[in-house]
């Protein structure tokens, strides 16, 4: 379409035009899997994400199931997802609790810490590659700087949540419920591994059966 075409446009025509190449936008995003409690079948519903896991945890070195446990944890495999809102006298909305955002549900300044030292300076929070290289490479830090098993979901949740300054601070140690959460992120990470340990040859090998 070009300049001319355009100015002969009414205004009300411009507008509908405008609203469909939105709505065209919108749909480009990914919407969650069907069964996000199966790591076998998140894989073969989304195209390209066993590629891009496998990836991640052969750059890195944390098993894919730990990474995807993560994810599952923070987001719920949401694109876009937030924190929630704080409420004033209960409904009226006020800021989000953090800059938490994405798969990841990294914060803004830990992102730019990711895209500035991993590097990788086009990464995108929406982006389900970019977001499970991120965990990948925050555990593979955790690892590094903290000793922890790359397969000890537990204790790299606690980590990730609470940043590594704060895990050798033992700030988690105050905080059951958030001990409660990590251990169902480790029994994730073990049912995913024990899912995964059933598909991966056929995914790695190019076929899917339906």
């Amino acid at each position: 379409m070009n300049s001319s075409f355009w100015l002969l446009l009414s205004s009300s025509v411009k507008k509908i035009l405008a609203v469909a190449v939105f709505a065209s936008l919108g749909a480009c995003v990914t919407s969650p899997p069907k069964n996000v409690d199966n790591i076998c079948d998140i894989f073969d519903e989304k195209d390209g994400w066993y590629d891009d896991a496998k990836k991640a945890s052969k750059r890195w070195g944390t098993p894919i199931a730990v990474n995807m446990a993560f994810i599952h944890q923070e987001s719920r495999f949401v694109a876009k997802a937030k924190p929630p809102r704080k409420k004033y006298l209960g409904f009226i909305p006020g800021p989000r609790k953090s800059s938490s955002y994405g798969y990841s549900q990294a914060k803004d300044e830990t992102w730019d810490w990711y895209k500035d030292k991993a590097p990788h300076w086009g990464a995108d929070r929406e982006d389900f590659d970019d977001a499970i290289d991120f965990i990948a490479w925050y555990n593979y830090l955790s690892h590094k700087k903290l000793g922890i098993a790359q397969n000890d979901a537990y204790r790299l949740y606690l980590a990730y949540h609470e940043g590594m300054g704060g895990y050798s601070r033992g700030t988690y140690k105050k905080k059951g419920w958030l001990t409660g959460v990590a251990r169902k992120v480790q029994t994730r990470a073990s049912k995913y591994q024990t899912q995964l340990n059933k598909c991966e040859k056929r995914l790695n090998s190019g076929w899917w059966f339906f």
